[in-house]
């Protein structure tokens, strides 16, 4: 109790949150006690239901998370006004006034269900991000070179323009699972778009005069140098919104109308997917099982960029990590935290490439190893070499299926009696989007479908599958989320010997079928008559 008091002595101002600090008390129990006092009921949630948002354009978003305030406003004669601390209900008056309320009601509520309250309603308004743009039509404004980036975004209450442009558009595009934001110039406009399930969709299209604040602003978060605007430059920044620690990799190249700026969001705390929650097959999940618990041998996984590669990479790492194995990576850049696996990060300018890494990584006892990429001879036959003398070693290559892997490799300099006896297996992968489930619509097979899929069997005609339509749950897109479809080509005895004396993919490819894989289309189409995804979708990511 006298550690209480001297707390309320020494700041009057943040009781509440000065008692919770202390971790005697919690904030719900001190705000219950004090709704006693004032006569004011204590809520530990808020009710979000059939909220309106109309007056979200008279008030800032900072006003409310300063004073920790929000009214919950369902009706214009009367609303339910939240309040952090009751011993100040100023700004309640303020709040009353700017929306006109006939009546409120106020309720007491923690501080952190309050300030989730005001992102849920500012971002709920869905124009906030336009409403940011028109607020800097006429204002001329410069960037501060010292500015600091907050601890979250969703609390900078910063009053430049420009910075809460940024900011919107980084908490937006990870709210709505974007991998990428484009900021392209062209002649006369700037075109902002996300990179959502693997398409890109055009999200604000600002006025072209504020490019070179734009563009600034986020070089300075990457502590990048704003005067040089004539090389590409390359720089990355962290930041946290709400509870997720967001890595973001920003990159620049001029173009004739200015700087074109890409900045690509990994989220750090993300949640960790398990190979079984891919949306593999029975067959092909236990053979991924397998493939991964060998003591020796290369395991490749081919893909294009943003294939999901890393990922199942990772997924496979995760499955098999012990405190009996020493598993090392060496990656380009690192791009999730693994616990008890030592990362090495790629460093060009101080000479740390795949391949010397590599080379060092060998004389540190490893049991398995895995390398980001496989970009040219040296690493190649340093992984080949590891592979033979006892480690597991994981990679990928960019190719566009499992056979066209051992072509690429032929084509590196690597020789093909060091590929037979060294690869062990190699894995295509690409996503495909999964069908909204708010909207997809039943469609039957014509003969037309049959005939495009180069099946002539004809007992699939008029069997049920689905197709996109497009709804407010999916942004009118008629997907939501995507799912990886693989290509497993295991080289047993017969692919080995086939390698030795051929590297044409379509021949090596052949025997793979003849002795039973499913290639990337048949595993894609599998995924169509489950419903899962669509043809045009398995089309668009195979293009055989």
């Amino acid at each position: 109790m006298e550690r209480i008091s001297a707390v309320c002595q020494n700041d009057r101002t943040r009781i509440i949150e000065s008692i919770a600090a202390t971790r005697l008390v919690s904030e719900s129990d001190v705000l219950e006690s004090l709704g006693l006092v004032y006569g004011i009921p204590f809520q530990e949630t808020l009710d979000m239901e059939k909220v309106t948002t109309h007056w979200t354009k008279n008030i800032s978003r900072q006003f409310l998370k300063k004073f920790g305030v929000v009214p919950l406003v369902k009706d214009r004669n009367h609303a339910v006004i939240a309040v952090n601390d009751p011993s100040d209900l100023s700004p309640v008056d303020d709040v009353a006034a700017c929306i006109q309320l006939v009546s409120y009601t106020l309720v007491l509520a923690p501080r952190n269900i309050i300030l989730s309250a005001v992102n849920t309603l500012y971002d709920r308004s869905g124009d906030s991000a336009k409403q940011l743009v028109e607020d800097m039509k006429g204002n001329e404004y410069t960037i501060i070179d010292d500015i600091e980036q907050t601890a979250d975004l969703l609390d900078d209450t910063s009053d430049a323009p420009v910075i809460r442009l940024v900011n919107h558009m980084i908490s937006q595009a990870v709210k709505a699972g974007a991998s990428d934001i484009h900021i392209e110039p062209f002649q006369d406009t700037l075109q902002i778009r996300y990179r959502i399930d693997g398409i890109l969709y055009r999200m604000l299209t600002p006025p072209k005069r504020l490019q070179a604040s734009l563009i600034s602003r986020i070089k300075v978060m990457a502590n990048m140098n704003i005067a040089e605007k004539r090389v590409p430059q390359d720089g990355r920044a962290q930041v946290r919104i709400g509870n997720q620690e967001i890595d973001i990799r920003i990159s620049t190249v001029p173009t004739g109308f200015g700087e074109r700026l890409v900045m690509r969001l990994l989220n750090k705390s993300g949640y960790f997917l398990k190979l079984s929650e891919f949306g593999l097959s029975e067959p092909n999940l236990d053979r991924l099982h397998k493939i991964i618990r060998q003591n020796n041998g290369i395991v490749l996984v081919t893909g294009p960029t943003g294939s999901g590669k890393t990922t199942t990479l990772y997924a496979g790492l995760s499955e098999i990590n012990s405190p009996d194995k020493n598993i090392i990576t060496i990656e380009d850049p690192v791009e999730y935290n693994l616990t008890g696996i030592g990362q090495i990060q790629v460093n060009a300018k101080t000479g740390v490439t795949f391949a010397t890494g590599l080379r060092s990584i060998v004389r540190q006892d490893p049991d398995i190893i895995l390398v980001g990429e496989i970009r040219d001879i040296e690493t190649a036959a340093i992984a080949i070499q590891s592979a033979l003398t006892g480690h597991l070693v994981f990679s990928t290559l960019h190719t566009n299926d499992s056979a066209g892997a051992v072509t690429r490799l032929v084509d590196l300099g690597v020789e093909p009696y060091l590929i037979s006896s060294s690869v062990n297996t190699i894995i295509a992968q690409r996503l495909v989007r999964i069908l909204c489930r708010n909207c997809r619509q039943e469609y039957h097979l014509t003969q037309a479908d049959i005939k495009t899929l180069g099946d002539s069997n004809e007992q699939m005609i008029g069997k049920t599958i689905f197709k996109p339509k497009g709804c407010s749950q999916c942004f009118d897109t008629g997907y939501s989320g995507r799912q990886a479809i693989f290509e497993i080509m295991e080289l047993d005895d017969e692919l080995r010997s086939l390698v030795l004396k051929t590297s044409d993919a379509n021949e090596i490819k052949a025997a793979a079928i003849e002795k039973g894989m499913v290639t990337l289309r048949q595993d894609g189409m599998i995924k169509v008559f489950k419903g899962i995804t669509s043809i045009r979708e398995v089309f668009r990511v195979t293009q055989e």
